[in-house]
């Protein structure tokens, strides 16, 4: 049996990352496979991209969170929920960041700067990064995650790959969504752990 330093899980990212890799099993295999369908997944990105937003936009809990000005855009800031749209310019920035981040599961390499980078997309969606009017309660977090991951599931199925590749292809992006979401989660409970001690 494995002895692992719960406490270090909480303190140390990369061995809390390793332990979830080792765990769930994800291999350099898998981060083939997730790489492997780069080619086929980049021209169906901006698609991808659109019905998240369009899925952002059928709910008021959801959608509010892009009325406050989001962190590094400069423009006009969209003046309220009825009236904000999906080509306002501050929509296309967080759709640019969204494209940009699904080019980087299938294109980066899985190391340190990849984890820190993972890591800070759950953090920048709380008040600890980002803009501080921006804090995305986990329901929506969880809601917005498990609607991609089922998107993808079905972009991956839709392109015709052979069965295996398509399997394997399907089980790997899986592994790394709970990863991703676990690195969003964390910083949740790190903030209502800070809340309690306070």
């Amino acid at each position: 049996m494995k002895r692992i330093d719960e406490g270090r899980l909480e303190s140390d990212l990369p061995y809390r990352f390793g332990y979830l890799t080792e765990f769930m099993g994800f291999s350099p295999a898998d981060i083939e496979s997730i790489h492997g369908a780069a080619t086929h997944l980049a021209p169906l990105v901006p698609a991808l991209v659109d019905a998240v937003y369009d899925k952002l936009f059928t709910y008021d809990a959801t959608k509010r969170h892009f009325v406050p000005r989001q962190s590094g855009y400069e423009g006009p800031a969209p003046q309220d929920l009825e009236t904000l749209t999906q080509d306002h310019e501050q929509i296309q920035f967080r759709k640019q960041h969204l494209g940009r981040y699904l080019a980087k599961l299938v294109t980066a390499p899985y190391d340190g700067k990849m984890l820190n980078y993972l890591d800070h997309v759950g953090k920048i969606h709380t008040e600890k990064a980002g803009s501080p009017d921006l804090d995305v309660p986990l329901v929506q977090m969880n809601a917005l995650m498990g609607f991609v991951a089922d998107a993808l599931t079905a972009t991956i199925q839709g392109l015709g790959l052979d069965r295996e590749t398509e399997h394997r292809t399907v089980r790997a992006f899986n592994k790394l969504l709970w990863l991703q979401n676990d690195l969003i989660t964390r910083h949740y409970q790190a903030e209502k752990n800070a809340a309690q001690a306070a």
